[in-house]
């Protein structure tokens, strides 16, 4: 009767270890992704909102900017009025595997509606 060696258990195992690190990688990847779609939807918002307080200067403007992007996963990395359109950058940190972080930014323009 011939022994066992065990080489379908060390193949099954290399097999699994693959598995887990494509797994691993693929959710680096939708995290990264998911996290430039926060910024993005956070810039929308944050330029939407500042474009509302355009007519009060641009602190008012930026300051409520801000809070809206803040309130929505960002932060406001850059915001300035150009005439009644107010654009906005808006940066969110994504850490997709430990040791590794990575900053998703987002550039926003919102104002008056233009003939």
């Amino acid at each position: 009767m011939p022994r066992d060696r065990g080489g379908a258990t060390v193949l099954l195992l290399a097999l699994g270890l693959v598995f887990v690190l494509v797994g691993t990688f693929g959710a680096a990847v939708t995290a990264t992704a998911m996290a430039a779609q926060r910024a993005a939807v956070a810039a929308d918002l944050g330029a939407l909102a500042g474009a509302g307080r355009a007519f009060d200067g641009d602190t008012a403007a930026c300051a409520f900017a801000a809070d809206i992007a803040g309130r929505n996963g960002g932060r406001l990395a850059d915001c300035r009025l150009d005439g009644l359109d107010v654009l906005v950058t808006v940066e969110v940190t994504v850490t997709p595997l430990p040791g590794l972080t990575r900053v998703a930014a987002s550039t926003a323009r919102a104002g008056p509606v233009r003939a």
